[in-house]
């Protein structure tokens, strides 16, 4: 009984996942500009665009990425809790939410570190991290060369079944009432922090590549009218 119980949740969970992450996608998700304008508004950020984050120090762009997969972390959490008390009739909803939080979290990652997706390649390389996020090695050489409507669904495809399994592990808890409530938003904290470290690895990977020479062209274009920015400049609170 065990095993079909987990053999079903498994195979929820991957429906879940393959809806929240394709609603996600083919909705409009993070808008580029009012996250910058929301980031400039409570961070003091003296940025005018998402490149320019390769010119902040790093402490500020890693503190930045730490409180989005915090802020992912607690919505997760408040989710699958208030979801969970429906028990086995609650569990595709609750996964199609957990999916579009963490979409929108790598989104945001993305964005944090510099990488904007106004373009096939840019979203190409937004699939990649979300297939890394989910320990999942697409082969970046493949994927170039197929348009992004025919290897976005099979990205999905290979998420789903690893969330599926990652998630049918510890998650016959969530077919109970109420206790369904305790565990699902637990195993929902869990997840997000586990897939938002990596794709933060996976973008403070690529953004280091890009420091260096976008640095210091920023510090010759601007050392003369401007002192340099620290950390202490910003509103970072402790």
């Amino acid at each position: 009984m065990a095993l079909g119980s987990k053999s079903w949740v498994r195979r929820r969970v991957e429906q879940g996942m393959k809806a929240g992450l394709l609603r996600a996608y083919r909705s409009a998700g993070v808008n580029p500009d009012k996250y910058l304008r929301h980031l400039r508004r409570a961070y003091g950020l003296p940025i005018t665009s998402f490149r320019a984050m390769n010119g902040l120090p790093l402490p500020v762009v890693d503190y930045l990425a730490d409180k989005t997969i915090r802020a992912s972390m607690k919505m997760a959490l408040l989710e699958g809790a208030g979801t969970g008390f429906g028990g086995m009739l609650s569990v595709l909803p609750d996964i199609g939410f957990l999916g579009g939080i963490t979409w929108r979290m790598i989104q945001k990652l993305s964005l944090i570190h510099g990488f904007e997706y106004a373009s096939e390649d840019d979203m190409a390389d937004l699939w990649l991290a979300a297939a890394s996020a989910a320990g999942i090695d697409m082969g970046k050489d493949l994927l170039r060369k197929e348009v992004i409507e025919r290897f976005v669904p099979r990205i999905v495809e290979r998420i789903a079944i690893r969330a599926g399994g990652e998630i049918a592990e510890n998650g016959l808890a969530r077919l109970v009432p109420v206790l369904g409530s305790v565990m699902g938003g637990t195993l929902n904290y869990y997840f997000v922090r586990g897939w938002g470290r990596r794709a933060q690895r996976h973008f403070r990977e690529r953004h280091l590549l890009f420091r260096n020479p976008l640095s210091t062209q920023a510090a010759l274009d601007t050392t003369a009218t401007n002192p340099p920015l620290t950390e202490s400049k910003l509103r970072l609170p402790q």
